[in-house]
């Protein structure tokens, strides 16, 4: 991991949500200076550190390694106090064989598609 390739990658990132420096740290749980020693480049965050990063950032760490130009996420955590109804949701999908899975990816296509045009 370059740590230079990581500071340019977090600065973008966090460009990209729109935030603030102290903000990033806030929604981190870090001091504003030890975020920022991670955008200047004085310290590399650990593997642990870019993973909250990269779901905090809504990327993933390949990206703010260099990996990848792909900003999306490789990765959805979804907290089941947070937001039950997706939790139970992917509970049962992640019970379900391919063609269940097919038919509720399907059905919920169609629903949203149908909410859209309401």
């Amino acid at each position: 991991m370059s740590e230079n390739i990581i500071s340019q990658r977090l600065i973008s990132a966090r460009e990209h949500v729109g935030i603030t420096k102290a903000e990033a740290a806030r929604r981190l749980n870090l001091s504003s200076i030890g975020y920022c020693r991670y955008e200047y480049g004085n310290r590399t965050p650990s593997i642990q550190t870019l993973e909250v990063i990269a779901q905090c950032f809504g990327t993933s760490v390949a990206y703010l390694t260099g990996e990848t130009d792909e900003f999306a996420p490789d990765k959805i955590v979804v907290d089941k106090n947070t937001n039950p109804e997706l939790f139970n949701l992917l509970n049962v999908c992640a019970n379900s064989d391919d063609a269940a899975l097919r038919r509720i990816s399907l059905y919920a296509k169609e629903l949203l598609t149908t909410q859209k045009k309401n």
